[in-house]
């Protein structure tokens, strides 16, 4: 099976390299442009582009019509210049004609309304017709350029992110249905079909979750969104397999999105050769570098471990928050260099140029509407300059870690029902906080699904999965028996795979392991609310628990209806945290867990600010703030990106970042 490993060490004797470039979208431009567009690139070091993203309109003006002279010159002008090429299929956006001439293949939503073209993504995942036009498409590229040697990887699609209400997906989604439950009883059950008179007596009852006059069925609504994830990636594997077959030596990926709610990344990951991610901090988040180590870790652990791609980042704004805040002079690299120390091969942005026109002109570029002598470009080649100087140290390193974060798409998609007991619970919300606590205590972290072997970690945090299945439990029960220690929060447990709520309100099984020997009530708390909680505040959650006999009750509620009643309990290796602390406690509380547990923070010592991450055996440092930090250090090391040997300790500029290696 190609991987990264195949694009990032090339034949040929040379050196290994980290990927670098972007989408490259030059039919936006006049072909004039083209020879100076690969000057610049080879200027900035990059060394490879994303084509063919947006260009199905160019490629296919009409129906069955195949225009390929201009991609021939750009694929021969990128070889040519030693820039290798990940081809796209672009199947994401049909052109017009497709649904001028066949509108039974664009999607419509929940309310019934057509999405018409004009934009991207307007394609019914269900449509024969648009199944058989992108799979006619993807046959001719592959069929063309399979053979070309600037080809270096397929990307397939981009963004997979439709959903479908419509008759093309009410049929699919029965068919779906039929596959799952077999029979209409076996359906009726899992839905709880008797609540609200929803019993079904065909299959034809059945419709995708439509507008409703009140609240939906939550279990017919999480396998709708069970479905689709499932429906999008039979539209990834048709065009996957059609190039595999012209090329099986060639890597193929497609492009996720950081922690959509519409993809089970998880059932994904496997699918493709490498896995690569769009990751986009905001510039004004005072937690950014947290996000984007967040998703760094959790796309590492999508690749088993392994190098992994960042297929778009932004080199300024973006062009789709209510107010898009450029990078400040040093961001771009540090965040850059941070996705490197979490183990990316490959550092891609959207895009090289920026548009002068379309929904994206103000979405920044590599090189901006200030050209060549824009900050922008010049901070491009920076980092262009000092990958080139890392790839051959650091290309194919893993990253190790002791501590693992589980997470799960179908419990996500069952927490976000609309009866729930508090809106303020936000999935999303509640994981990243339990990452930055770890990331903020110096510990690397790891992510995984429940039902992943979890023998290799030390630590096993579970923030919020309110939904766990039966292989799941089972396995945070044979992880504890077997010397693990594992840390739950709030509202865990709670359901099954059928959103059925589990007898006592948390699974037995999770009771006895957790030392709760009664749920009696859950106490969602108000946005201004805090649970006093001894020496902490706890947020959004609490709840009404009785402590099982020999369970140690850390923290106890203060004042109120709980008063007395366990906030923190402990039973052995098992922890349960039915609030949220503030980001303070939650820190101090999982690192005192995580050092009973034999983990220990990458370095000792660090400044507020400065993270710390092991790639194999070099030593990351990057300051995630605007002031100068002085790091301490054990031993003496040479920093791959200025050949200095330091020892003792090292000063780190406003986002600056050391690689730190043996000395020579």
């Amino acid at each position: 099976m190609p991987s990264l490993d195949d694009v990032t060490r090339p034949d040929g004797g040379r050196p290994p390299r980290i990927l670098f470039g972007g989408d490259y979208n030059p039919e936006q431009w006049p072909e004039e442009t083209w020879p100076e567009d690969v000057r610049l690139m080879k200027e900035a070091g990059v060394n490879s582009v994303t084509l063919g993203v947006f260009s199905w309109a160019r490629i296919e003006p009409r129906p069955g019509a195949r225009e390929f002279g201009w991609l021939d010159r750009l694929m021969d002008l990128m070889h040519e210049n030693g820039i290798g090429v990940v081809l796209a299929t672009p199947t994401s956006s049909p052109p017009p004609w497709m649904g001028r001439l066949h509108p039974e293949t664009l999607p419509r939503d929940a309310n019934g309304l057509t999405e018409w073209w004009g934009s991207r993504q307007h394609f019914s995942h269900s449509s024969p017709v648009y199944r058989r036009y992108a799979a006619a498409l993807t046959e001719d590229l592959a069929a063309r350029y399979g053979s070309h040697p600037a080809l270096t990887m397929w990307h397939i699609n981009n963004e997979y992110c439709t959903y479908d209400w419509g008759d093309e997906a009410a049929r699919t989604f029965r068919t779906w249905l039929q596959r799952r439950y077999a029979t209409l009883d076996a359906l009726n059950t899992a839905w709880g079909a008797a609540f609200w008179s929803q019993g079904y007596a065909s299959w034809d009852e059945i419709l995708p979750p439509r507008h409703a006059h009140y609240m939906k069925n939550p279990t017919h609504v999480l396998d709708f969104k069970r479905y689709t994830s499932d429906m999008l990636l039979e539209c990834y594997r048709a065009e996957r397999d059609i190039v595999r077959r012209h090329t099986p030596h060639i890597p193929v990926t497609t492009n996720f999105m950081p922690f959509w709610t519409g993809q089970d990344a998880w059932a994904w990951a496997p699918e493709e050769d490498l896995v690569s991610v769009d990751i986009y901090p905001d510039p004004k988040d005072p937690h950014g570098g947290q996000y984007n180590a967040m998703i760094g870790d959790m796309t590492r652990s999508q690749a088993g471990g392994g190098p992994w791609m960042v297929m778009e980042q932004a080199a300024g704004p973006v062009n789709w928050r209510g107010v898009n805040h450029p990078k400040p002079y040093g961001l771009n690299r540090l965040w850059s260099l941070q996705s490197v120390a979490h183990g990316a091969d490959g550092l891609c942005y959207f895009q090289w140029r920026q548009s002068r026109q379309g929904a994206e002109k103000f979405h920044s570029g590599m090189v901006g509407h200030a050209g060549q002598q824009g900050r922008v470009f010049r901070e491009v080649k920076e980092i262009g300059h000092e990958l080139s100087l890392l790839g051959a140290e650091v290309a194919g390193r893993r990253v190790t870690a002791d501590v693992a974060v589980l997470h799960d798409w179908n419990s996500w998609w069952a927490g976000e029902q609309d009866g729930r007991l508090s809106a303020l619970v936000d999935y999303t919300e509640i994981v990243r906080a339990w990452h930055r606590a770890l990331w903020e205590a110096h510990t690397t972290t790891d992510f995984a699904h429940p039902a992943h072997d979890l023998s290799a970690y030390r630590l096993v945090v579970v923030p919020h999965l309110y939904l766990l299945d039966d292989t799941a439990i089972e396995n945070l029960l044979g992880y504890v028996r077997a010397g693990g220690t594992l840390v739950c929060g709030f509202l865990t447990g709670v359901a099954d795979e059928d959103d059925r709520v589990r007898p006592g309100g948390i699974d037995p099984r999770l009771r006895e392991l957790l030392g709760i020997a009664t749920l009696h009530e859950w106490w969602p708390l108000d946005a201004d609310e805090r649970a006093d909680c001894g020496d902490f505040h706890g947020t959004h959650w609490s709840e009404e628990l009785t402590p099982a006999p020999g369970a140690e009750t850390v923290a106890s509620y203060k004042g109120g209806e709980l008063d007395g009643l366990p906030a923190v309990l402990r039973n052995g290796r098992a922890w349960y945290v039915s609030t949220l602390p503030e980001p303070t406690a939650l820190r101090t509380l999982l690192t005192r867990i995580a050092h009973e547990a034999g983990v220990r923070p990458v370095l000792d010592g660090l400044p507020d600010g400065v993270e710390a991450v092991r790639r194999g055996e070099l030593l990351f440092l990057l300051n995630h703030q605007r002031e100068e930090a002085t790091v301490r250090i054990p031993g003496r090391h040479r920093d791959l990106l200025t050949g200095v040997v330091v020892e003792g300790s090292l000063r780190l500029g406003r986002y600056g970042v050391a690689v730190l290696g043996e000395p020579s």
